[in-house]
This record gives structure tokens, C-alpha cells and sequence, in this order.
């Protein structure tokens, strides 16, 4: 495919291979960008802007609602490229067009609802005869740079809300997963988005990064990645609005009162979908002594029964990691486990870039499977006494995207939800659930910023007061 540069899509002599990760066959290729794109990007999402602004929010709802039909139209289509550029298996790969589809449908309805408010001057000494009124005006050129785990949800997650705010946007998809990005482009652009209003860019964020991210005409940065290139951003960046959605290791406590089925259902739901390259998905459990081997037991058959191989296969529940390297990597953290005292309960075992669904039982803290972001198909157990103790183990972290309790109990969970460090909070569930609708951000190193359409609109605009000095 080509990229989407200053209003025209073009290709460059050197290329980038996107590969299925499966097989390592070549999907597709992708131009390389360089700094004269980054700057002819820059020049062109300035007069995009411009344009932009002059829309009504009436105008931006029916751009954004035309490119969710356009984009259920292309359904199969999109799900398809999701799974072959990124290795989710094909039913998750459709899930999370449908998802992006609603998030495009929630920022259009944003657009018509962004408006400002009546402050009370007069409740203020001196006040008398001021009329006050807040007003929200788009930031400007806002720049989004995207994860490969999540290819066209999290780059819509970006898009969506910045144009519903008014904005330009350049976006920087993740150089293993570019395709869903463009398809987005392509699709907003048949939309009636104007030409210049979106700019997506395909290379190494090692090669434009730094350069995108530091300019001045970039009003604000939406990023979802790494917490070492989160923090790396916001040194760069400079004075401007950022969001960041960083790492996790999140926790879930099983309570001695939980139902032991319907807890291991839910982590080999959420510890295993999408080979656990999920920001949110279960990577610690801390079980209850008293029935830490009952768990394990009842995990074990349902783990051991999830079947790995080719993405594309309907009957596959687990693909390929995105790289044979990150895979290369689990299975380094598991067995550096192992050596220190941890047990295998089932998995293990790696084949080019699918690694087996695994079970790490008797895992210390200080294990780096458990203190560190795996970001890969393996799960830590963890015994431990009260909750308190817990609580204490789950907060000894940096991290504090999500995390869940499994407890009938209403004060546990009350207890849980009130001193636990993490941003989303399940009852009942694993840490990995997400309503497109809803906030969505970390606490500490997790990062900061929300998305969801309704809050990440208010973190792509500004906002201005206006002060009327009446007469009389």
C-alpha cells in the first residue's frame, strides 16, 4: 500500500515488508518515510487545521458517521487485514472491526455534543455586570502514534475523537502493522474527510519519531505503547498536551469465597487473547492460599485446552506473537522463572513466534515474569494470605492500568476497589474488559490522559473563557 502524504498517497523506493506472522509470508508492502515526509506531513496538517476548524460540529458527525458505514460495509475485509498484519486469531481480528466501527459511531455523536458552559462571575467579588462563558476550540494538529496490538481500534480510538474535535491529524501506525491505518485513511477520505485534514505516515518511529513529536506546530501527542518510549515522548515533546497509554501487569486476587470455575474461565479469557499482547490482559494471579491448588487445577484444563496454530484457522484460539523475537523473549522470562523456583503447570513450549499458552505457579514478586510487563500468553499465580497482603502485592508495582477481584463478598470488593492502584477496576472479572465508551487511562507508570470518545475529545480541544464586561 501506499502512504497518505500533503493530500496525495505515494510510495517511496524503500519499502517496508508487513509479514503475517504466522508464516512469515509478505502481506503487503509499505513506504519508509523520512524527515522531508515528516515535514511535508507537518506543512500540510497545518492547512488541514485551518480547514478543519471552519467545520461545523453538524459537518464532522456525518464525515465520521459516513466512514463507520463505509467501514461496516468493509467489515470482513478490515477484519481480515487486522489478522494476517498482526497474528490475532480471525474471530478477534472481526471483533475488533465491529469495535472500531462503534468507536467511529461515539465520536461522530461527539462532535455534535462538544460545547462549553455559563460561569456565575457575578458570585464573585467585582463580579457584578461580567458575563462569563467557556468555549472549546481543536487543539490544532494533533499527532497519534498507535500500537501494533490493536491496529485499527486504538488508531480510531485516536483519529476518531480528533477529528470530532475539529483537528488535523497525522498518524504514525506501528511499522509491523500499517495496513488498517491506511485502510482507515482510505475510508475517511471516501468519507468526505478533506484531503488535507489526515496525514499517515509509514516507517520507524526510531527514524521519525522524535522529529513528529518535537515540533511546535503539533498541538497534541496521543500515544499507546511502551512506557520507556511513553516517557522518551514526553522528554521530547516539550509544552504540549500529551496522553499516554503505557504498560501493565495486572493483577487479579482471588478471594477464598470466588467461584474457582467461573474465575478460571474468566483469566483463560483474559491472560490469553491475542497471544496476551494486550495492555490489560491478566498476567499476575494472586490466589488465596486456602485454594491456591483448586485454582490452579481448574486453570490448568482450561488453558491446556487452548488450541494455537494459524490465525486464520476458525477453530484456532490463540495465534502467533506479532514477532518471532517476542516470543523468543516469553519463553526467556518463563524459564528464568523456573530456574529461580517457579513451577510450569502447563505450556512452555515455543515454535517460531507462537509460544504456548502458559501456567507459572509459586511466582515470588521479585520475578521478573511477575514485577516487569510480559506483554506475551503466560500467566503468574501467586499464593498469598489476606487481603490486605493482596492489596500490598498487587500496588508493588510501577504499573496501575487494571486490575479485578473475584470475591462474593461486597466490603472485599469495596476494600479492593478503594485502595487498589489502577485505573480500571473489575468485579467478578479480569483486568482485561473494555467498553469503547468508557474512560479509559492508567495511574503511575501506566500512563495518563483518557480515552474513550466522550473524554478524549475534551483532551483534544482547549479551552477558553470569555469575560462580557456589560454596561450597567
Amino acid at each position: 500500500m501506499k502512504m497518505y502524504v500533503a493530500g496525495q498517497w505515494i510510495t517511496k523506493p524503500q519499502q517496508i515488508e508487513v509479514r503475517n506472522p504466522y508464516d512469515n509470508s509478505v502481506v503487503d508492502t509499505v513506504p519508509r518515510a523520512d524527515l522531508a515526509d515528516v515535514e511535508r506531513a507537518l506543512q500540510s496538517a497545518e492547512r488541514g487545521a485551518r480547514t478543519m476548524a471552519k467545520l461545523t460540529g453538524y459537518d464532522r458527525y456525518k464525515i465520521l458517521m459516513k466512514a463507520a458505514e463505509v467501514m461496516a460495509r468493509r467489515q470482513e475485509e478490515l477484519g481480515q487485514t487486522i489478522s494476517k498484519e498482526e497474528g490475532k486469531v480471525i474471530a478477534e481480528g472481526r471483533l475488533e472491526a465491529n469495535r472500531a466501527i462503534e468507536t467511529i459511531t461515539g465520536s461522530a455523536e461527539e462532535a455534535k455534543r462538544l460545547h462549553g458552559e455559563t460561569v456565575p462571575l457575578d458570585g464573585a467579588p467585582g463580579g457584578g455586570g461580567k458575563f462569563g462563558v467557556t468555549i472549546r476550540v481543536p487543539c490544532g494538529v494533533v499527532v497519534a502514534i498507535s500500537p501494533f496490538n490493536f491496529p485499527l481500534n486504538l488508531v480510531c480510538h485516536k483519529v476518531g475523537p480528533a477529528i470530532a474535535g475539529g483537528n488535523a491529524v497525522i498518524v504514525k501506525p506501528a511499522s509491523d502493522t500499517p495496513l488498517s491505518a491506511l485502510k482507515l485513511t482510505e475510508i475517511l477520505l471516501e468519507a468526505g474527510l478533506p484531503p488535507e485534514a489526515i496525514n499517515t505516515l509509514t516507517g520507524s518511529g526510531g527514524e521519525i519519531g522524535d522529529r513528529l513529536v518535537a515540533d511546535k506546530r503539533v498541538r497534541k501527542i496521543t500515544f499507546t505503547g511502551s512506557r520507556d518510549v511513553g516517557e522518551h515522548i514526553c522528554r521530547t515533546a516539550g509544552i504540549k498536551r500529551v496522553t499516554m497509554e503505557l504498560g501493565s501487569n495486572s493483577p487479579v486476587i482471588v478471594m477464598p469465597d470466588a467461584n474457582l470455575e467461573k474465575v478460571a474461565a474468566a483469566v483463560a479469557a483474559t491472560g490469553y487473547a491475542n497471544a496476551g499482547q494486550v495492555c490489560i490482559s491478566t498476567q499476575r494471579v494472586l490466589a488465596a492460599g486456602r485454594i491456591y491448588a483448586d485454582f490452579l487445577e481448574a486453570l490448568r484444563g482450561r488453558v491446556a485446552a487452548l488450541t494455537v496454530g494459524n490465525q486464520l484457522d476458525e477453530s484456532v484460539k490463540v495465534g502467533p506473537m506479532v514477532r518471532e523475537r517476542e516470543a523468543v523473549r516469553v519463553e526467556e522470562w518463563v524459564r528464568e522463572a523456573v530456574a529461580s523456583g517457579a513451577r510450569l503447570v502447563t505450556g512452555g513450549r515455543r515454535e517460531g513466534a507462537i509460544y504456548e499458552p502458559t501456567i507459572v505457579a509459586d511466582v515470588k514478586p521479585n520475578m521478573r515474569i511477575s514485577y516487569d510487563e510480559l506483554f506475551g500468553p503466560a500467566v503468574a499465580v501467586t499464593p498469598f494470605d489476606d487481603l490486605d497482603q493482596a492489596i500490598a502485592m498487587a500496588n508493588d508495582t510501577n504499573y496501575g492500568l487494571s486490575a479485578g477481584i473475584f470475591t462474593e463478598s461486597l466490603e472485599s470488593a469495596m476494600k479492593f476497589a478503594r485502595e487498589v492502584q489502577s485505573g480500571n477496576l473489575h468485579v467478578n472479572w479480569g483486568p482485561q474488559w473494555r467498553a469503547d465508551l468508557m474512560p479509559y487511562g492508567g495511574l503511575k507508570e501506566s500512563g495518563f490522559g483518557k480515552e474513550g470518545p466522550a473524554y478524549a475529545i475534551q483532551e483534544m480541544t482547549e479551552l477558553k473563557m470569555v469575560v462580557f464586561h456589560l454596561s450597567g
